[in-house]
């Protein structure tokens, strides 16, 4: 019998490789596999948890993906960590060995360290979340993945972006999905001088509520908004919650509006010039 335990443990200390400091045998090996597979139920044992207090509390995809994302980077950090000491490189000597090196990645990789401060920044504070629609630089999509780097956007022309973290948290960033649960918005049109205003508002508001997109618990509201140069503007201000197709819910109230407005003989008019010729 102890004759087996002795053959086992020569086994398990059989030295496959060795430089210095760094030893690896087969219960090296042994012990990484255990330390991924650790890792591994961790991870799996938390998003299962997690899911399940999703069921019970009614936490949001959101609140859910950012717990899981900095959960795993922590586990990978530990594993890695873990791993190097297992084969005999201590972490805290290789920190100061590399101190200077880290000093000159450190300046030329200032993006790429700007955009991970960001990335835990936008994972911790979730001020955007997997899902969130938002407006930046006048582009609406839809939020698909937060990265560490970089986060993936959506846009309406189901064109996936590759955004820096550094310009979501640097910019001027609108996130649609925080607003209340509707949100307002409005179409501009002009009608020709000696128009009918008030038959203009009537119908304009008969539009938007008309549509089958608009919030009927909210009334919508139409404003004479100037007296143009050839034209009188109206604004049409109405409510919806679906956000990310907005720009067709404008184009099908747009072509009703010129539909009812040829019905009712009021003109859109076009910009026009007088030109005056002096005597010759």
């Amino acid at each position: 019998m102890s004759n087996i335990g002795e053959a086992i443990n020569d086994f398990l200390f059989l030295e496959l490789w060795t430089n210095g400091r760094i030893r690896l045998s087969i219960l090296t090996v042994v012990e990484i596999l255990a330390l991924a597979l650790g890792g591994r139920l961790l991870y799996w044992t938390l998003s299962r948890g997690l899911n399940r207090t999703k069921v019970a509390r009614g936490l949001d995809e959101g609140r859910i993906y950012t717990i899981l994302q900095i959960s795993k980077y922590l586990v990978y950090t530990f594993f890695v960590i873990m791993t190097l000491e297992t084969i005999g490189i201590k972490v805290t000597t290789l920190v100061t060995t590399f101190a200077a090196l880290f000093v000159g990645l450190g300046l030329g990789l200032q993006d790429a360290f700007k955009d991970l401060s960001s990335g835990v920044i936008l994972l911790i504070e979730r001020t955007l979340s997997v899902g969130d629609i938002i407006l930046m630089n006048d582009d609406m999509g839809r939020v698909e993945a937060i990265g560490l780097r970089t986060t993936t956007i959506r846009n309406r022309d189901d064109i996936l972006l590759i955004v820096p973290n550094s310009k979501l948290t640097n910019e001027q960033v609108i996130n649609l999905t925080h607003s209340e649960a509707t949100t307002r918005f409005s179409i501009q049109v002009g009608v020709a001088y000696g128009s009918d205003t008030a038959l203009v508002q009537k119908l304009l508001a008969h539009v938007a509520k008309s549509h089958p997109e608009n919030d009927s618990s909210k009334e919508p509201m139409v404003i004479f908004k100037n007296f143009g140069e050839s034209e009188l503007t109206f604004e049409l201000f109405f409510y919806t919650t679906d956000l990310f197709r907005i720009e067709r819910i404008r184009s099908d109230m747009r072509f009703e509006i010129d539909r009812v407005f040829r019905k009712e003989g009021i003109t859109i008019p076009f910009p026009q010039r007088t030109i005056w010729r002096g005597e010759q």
